[in-house]
């Protein structure tokens, strides 16, 4: 399934001529890793940022710590401003945030398998998801991944 779904963003992306940057906490770089596997990916794939800590996103990404203290660091707006940031510091398209409570600890306000996918375009438009899963910390961490993919594939085209 992991190979479809990349397969499919790359084919979209190549279509449109647009190309991606990931901004990945929780996944930590797993949804690039899906991307690679796949020949040719190096079309559209500008690259990707692992920004495990609070200030990894902060340094890497320019996310505001006032932000982060205001809505937590796994919200939509966290994973919007690393979408943002990616952006900002690349030169593609398209951007993903994912942030999340992969397991086995939470931080307590959010159960274990929160995860905010942010998207972000050259037009200035921003949007998160939220999703819920269960399993072991690799399986939601695939999960988030794979959403990411589904996730820019659905946002190619939105301006």
């Amino acid at each position: 399934m992991a190979r479809i779904e990349a397969l499919e963003l790359i084919e979209k992306l190549s279509s449109a001529s647009l190309s991606i940057v990931l901004a990945e906490s929780c996944t930590a770089g797993l949804a690039a890793d899906l991307i690679v596997q796949i020949p040719g990916a190096s079309r559209v794939f500008w690259g990707s940022f692992v920004c495990y800590s609070i200030d990894a996103k902060q340094r890497m990404l320019g996310v505001d710590n006032g932000l982060i203290l205001r809505y937590g660091v796994v919200s939509r707006e966290t994973a919007c401003a690393m979408a943002e940031g990616a952006l900002a510091r690349s030169g593609a398209d398209l951007a993903a945030g994912v942030t999340g409570f992969a397991g086995p600890d939470g931080d307590g306000s959010l159960p274990v398998g929160t995860v905010w996918i942010g998207i972000a375009n050259r037009g200035g438009k921003s949007r998160g998801s939220v999703f819920h899963y269960t399993g072991s910390r690799n399986e939601v961490r695939l999960a988030a991944a794979l959403d990411t993919l589904r996730e820019l594939t659905r946002n190619i085209h939105e301006d």
